[in-house]
């Protein structure tokens, strides 16, 4: 094939790819532009996900109307004068400019004004083709509005997922620049729905009340302190105290000059701040502001800016590692303890039923739990006697070749597990609540809800809204407790899944959890003995649905060879 030169559309659709991933990437290029421009309100309404339709307006300084053409030629910036800037960049640019870019994979429409001219100018793109060119009446600012996104690039809009993981992914990213901008108020309108709206007072602690509520914002401790401040970084703003966790990483941000970016680096530097403070797979949220020369930070290392590199990456991570654990001893956690009760209870004349088929057996010994009983499959665990519970985690059997160990949580998770997935939608039964009680949601949690909220009402949740981004909850599925079926509906809103499945499968898994046995719950010898039995009729008896083991044993001979009996 001879070499040649490629015509100015496919190249424009190449470099767009460079930048323009999803309707978040437009969303947050439009951002940056707009507080870049100085705005102090920044309006978002997106539909179908970003993909049908997308808007940011601004208040802010504007584009002249002979410079509106120029904005969208390739390589044409407002953000470097010289080639030496691009070494200490003070804006939200660079690696290159996105309109040219996003004007090239939509249909665009731009509105734009500024305060030294008497009307504003309006440009109709298509393809970055120029459609309509004309003086338009507006106040300083500019609003762009995109439609058909990635109609020309069908292979980029093959790989979008579903409108609504797009819409939470654009969720994420104006929460972001929410956080990182708190003296810029910001709006986002999802499908018609107002999901944020911050109130740009400059309070950072207010801006993290609007995104995750009254609790989390009047706990998270203040990162201002002079004792780990120095000249060349300095670290700011706000995180949780160890009471306050996630089960993902999604509420931490991390912002560099106000950019926001990812850094596993840094995620490592908090989470060894908050080392034995959180239990495994609990994340802390945070809101981490740092600062230093922009000739210490390269910018340009990454197509759309996600990530930055640091001259002295290790002087950043010990910042961030010192800053978070002064505030964090300055602050000890406190020890809740909560009374110990046991919670699972056997069904009434379930164990003499049981006892009974045990006395028939050959050679029956009523210390003993069959295998057998009531189940025509072979299990894989033997013939047990039950010894008793160690520290309220553990139940200790002999078994005919050495001791067993059982994680009771872990063995009761197996058995509701199998339980709950066995049910059909038809036969499971709901509770009505005589205290409904109250879910505040951030606005990604809010779409992770509305997005199951089908699963949810077919499991037994019945749900109503109460104001934004409230939800009341009056109906709950049976054998779970009020305060198990919020912890559950907060674990699920913090894990976006995709495919309905998923959903479904996820929602077992946590019923299973939260109405199984805790660690710490005294079970009676009729309890565990139950325990006992059902987990011996699990088919996987052995793990629990999160794959941690139930059973651990101990060989008599390592016993005989511990004790020096061999």
């Amino acid at each position: 094939m001879p070499i040649k030169l490629l015509d100015k559309a496919t190249i424009a659709r190449i470099a767009a790819g460079e930048v323009i991933e999803r309707p978040a990437s437009v969303v947050k290029e439009l951002l940056e532009n707009s507080l870049d421009a100085e705005a102090k309100r920044v309006d978002i309404v997106i539909r179908e996900g970003g993909i049908g339709y997308i808007e940011v307006s601004d208040d802010g300084c504007g584009i002249t109307s002979s410079e509106v053409l120029l904005a969208f030629e390739r390589h044409a910036t407002s953000k470097l004068s010289s080639f030496e800037d691009i070494y200490a960049i003070a804006s939200l640019g660079f690696r290159g400019e996105a309109l040219p870019s996003i004007a090239a994979v939509a249909d665009l429409e731009m509105l734009t004004a500024v305060r030294t001219e008497e009307s504003g100018t309006y440009l109709s793109l298509s393809g970055g083709e120029m459609l309509k060119h004309t003086r338009m009446a507006r106040a300083a600012g500019t609003s762009i509005r995109l439609s058909r996104l990635f109609s020309r690039v069908p292979a980029r809009l093959k790989f979008l997922k579903t409108p609504q993981h797009e819409a939470s992914k654009v969720t994420e990213v104006v929460v972001s620049y929410a956080l990182a901008y708190p003296e810029v108020k910001f709006s986002l309108n999802v499908d018609g729905r107002n999901t944020l709206n911050t109130p740009g007072n400059g309070k950072l602690r207010d801006a993290v009340l609007e995104v995750y509520g009254s609790d989390a914002a009047s706990k998270m401790l203040d990162l201002e302190n002079d004792t780990y401040r120095s000249s060349a970084i300095n670290i700011s703003g706000l995180v949780s105290p160890p009471e306050v966790s996630r089960s993902n990483r999604n509420s931490l941000h991390f912002f560099v000059n106000r950019r926001l970016i990812q850094s596993r680096a840094l995620q490592r530097a908090v989470e060894q701040a908050y080392s034995g403070l959180l239990t495994a797979g609990r994340y802390p949220m945070g809101v981490i502001n740092i600062r230093l020369s922009g000739a210490l930070v390269d910018v340009n290392i990454h197509p759309t800016k996600a990530e930055v590199k640091f001259s002295d990456e290790s002087a950043v991570f010990t910042s961030v590692q010192r800053a978070v654990r002064s505030v964090l001893v300055e602050k000890p956690p406190l020890l809740h303890v909560e009374e110990a009760r046991p919670v699972y209870q056997p069904e009434a004349g379930r164990q003499e039923h049981i006892w009974a088929e045990v006395q028939k057996l050959p050679n029956a010994n009523t210390s003993y739990i069959s295998p057998v009983i009531q189940s025509a499959k072979t299990s894989s665990l033997p013939l047990l006697r039950l010894v008793g519970q160690v520290g309220g985690l553990y139940l200790l059997a002999e078994g005919p070749d050495g001791l067993y160990i059982i994680d009771q949580h872990a063995a009761h998770e197996r058995i509701r597990y199998e339980e709950i997935a066995a049910e059909t939608y038809s036969a499971r039964a709901c509770q009505s609540l005589l205290e409904p009680f109250i879910l505040e949601l951030n606005p990604v949690q809010e779409a992770m809800i509305e997005k199951c909220k089908s699963e949810l009402e077919l499991m037994g949740f019945e749900m109503e809204e109460f104001g934004r981004r409230v939800y009341r909850v009056k109906s709950i599925p049976a054998g779970l407790k009020a305060h198990q079926a919020k912890a559950l509906l907060a674990e699920l809103a913090d894990n976006p899944k995709d495919a309905p499945a998923e959903i479904k499968e996820r929602l077992i898994r946590l019923m299973a959890c939260h109405t199984a046995v805790r660690a710490g719950q005294v079970l009676t010898d009729a309890e565990m003995r139950e325990l006992l039995l059902k987990l011996e009729k699990t088919g996987i008896p052995g793990h629990c649905p999160h794959g941690r083991p139930t059973i651990v044993k101990i060989d008599f001979s390592q016993l005989e060879k511990d004790f020096k009996r061999t």
